[in-house]
This record gives C-alpha cells, structure tokens and sequence, in this order.
C-alpha cells in the first residue's frame, strides 16, 4: 500500500507540473516572451554551469559575486516580464472561480452601457439572452460572431447601414455568440398593432423559449423587455440591471454559495 500511495503522489506531481509548464508555454505563445524566455533560460544554464565550475575550482571571487548576481536576476526578471505578468494575473480574475462574483457584474454594466448609449441615439437594436433553453437554431441563422460582450461592439453592430444591424444579438454562457441572427415573429393576438417588427420578433422567441430580450425603438428610442411571451415597455435603467442580473450574477453566485457550504460542512 505504501508501494501505491508513493506512486500515486508521484504521478500526481508530473500531472501538476506538466499542466503549470503546458499553461506557461501556452500563455507566452505567439508573444516576444518566447524570444526573451529562450535567452532567459540560456543565461540560467551558463549560471549554474559556471557556479559548478568555480565552486570545483575554488575560485572565491567568482563564487561570491555569482549568488548576488542571481538576486539581481531575479528583480531583472520581474522587470522584463511585467506586461506578462499583468496579463497573467488579469486571466488568473477572469477564472471560473473569481469569475463568478467579477465576470457577470461586468457583462450587465457593458449590456446596461450599450442600451443606454443606444436608446439615447434612438437606433434600433434587439439582444437575446440565452438562460436554460439553447437558441441554436436562431444562431445559425446570423453570422457567428464569438466575443466578450462590450458596450462598444454592441453599438457598432446595431450602427445603421452596416450589414448586421437588421438583426438580432445572441448572448450566451456571458460572450456575443452572434449577429444579424432571425427571430420568430409572434402570433399572439394581444401585441400592440403599432409595435414593429423588432418587438413582435422578441416576443416571437419568448414564446417558444425562456430567452430574456430586449428590444430598443427604432422611433422613440424606448427601451422594452420581452420574457415568457410578454413585452415590458419603458424599462428603466435600474429594472434592466436587475432583469440581467438575474440572468447572470445571481444564480452562478447561489450556486457558488451552496457548494462552498457543502464543502465547509465537511
């Protein structure tokens, strides 16, 4: 049993530091890191090789300037690989961990920023977000688009004359998955006959998912939220973000919640 348990932890260390050293070589990758990195590890080999070399021959000038050397590598290293780091540690907050409390709260203050611009310049534009039922087969109707969501690329989509402001925005698991994409028009009788296309397409795919849409007027400029086959008119900033919230920040948060006080209780 020990035989086992001395091979388990030893297959987990390589298991560890092969994904550190694969995560490294990944995040550098395609940077001037690499070049710089290469340098840094030649320089390193030519340390030890010559610390090995002055402590065999005894050199004492040598082998005291070498370890005073390293320190300053060290600081050096800090130095050169700040921008590195940075990023790094800016990834490392945008992780599924710390991403739950940071992420959604800055995915409803982009979506909030980008209605308020937009209704101000009363440009029309309609945003779905994806919650339990998938809204594939509307995202493959609109051109694949793939990116964090932004009150800048929100707004530049729905610019008039450009070719994907026609159609709606899909919003899913916190990204712009596409653009331009066609939404079912409703058939329910108690639509306001004077509502647009844009509206009747919103509550068109309320009705048959339990996508959260809103919709800005063209005309007014008006703000409107449809949900479950309904439509919400002159939404307020402040029902907005608590609309988004609960269909970013506050479920992942009670989720997050419930297994940490699982695992407390253990």
């Amino acid at each position: 049993m020990q035989y086992v348990s001395l091979v388990w932890r030893q297959i987990l260390e390589i298991v560890i530091l092969w994904y550190v050293f694969y995560r490294l070589l990944v995040f550098i990758k395609g940077t001037p890191a690499v070049q710089v990195l290469k340098g840094l590890v030649f320089l390193i080999v030519l340390f030890f090789i010559s610390l090995f070399i002055a402590q065999k021959l005894n050199l004492a000038i040598i082998n005291w300037i070498l370890p005073r050397f390293f320190a300053v590598f060290v600081i050096s290293f800090l130095i050169i690989f700040q921008p590195e780091l940075r990023r790094g540690l800016a990834q490392l907050g945008q992780g599924p961990i710390l991403g739950l409390f940071f992420s959604e709260e800055r995915i409803v203050d982009e979506i909030s920023k980008a209605v308020a611009a937009l209704a101000q310049k009363k440009i029309g534009a309609i945003i779905a977000l994806e919650r339990e039922i998938g809204l594939k087969p509307y995202i493959e109707s609109g051109v694949a688009v793939d990116s964090r969501v932004s009150s800048e690329l929100l707004n530049t989509i729905f610019m008039p004359h450009t070719p994907l402001h026609d159609g709606g925005v899909v919003i899913q698991n916190g990204r712009i998955i596409a653009a331009g994409c066609l939404f079912p028009l409703t058939q329910s009788p108690k639509i306001n006959k004077n509502l647009g296309t844009r509206h009747r397409a919103a509550v068109g795919l309320t009705d048959e998912t339990d996508a959260l849409v809103i919709v800005i007027s063209e005309e007014t400029g008006v703000v409107s939220l449809a949900r479950e086959g309904r439509l919400q008119r002159n939404i307020d900033s402040e029902s907005l973000v608590k609309a988004l919230n609960k269909v970013f920040g506050q479920p992942n948060r009670q989720k997050f919640s419930s297994i940490l006080k699982k695992l407390l209780k253990h």
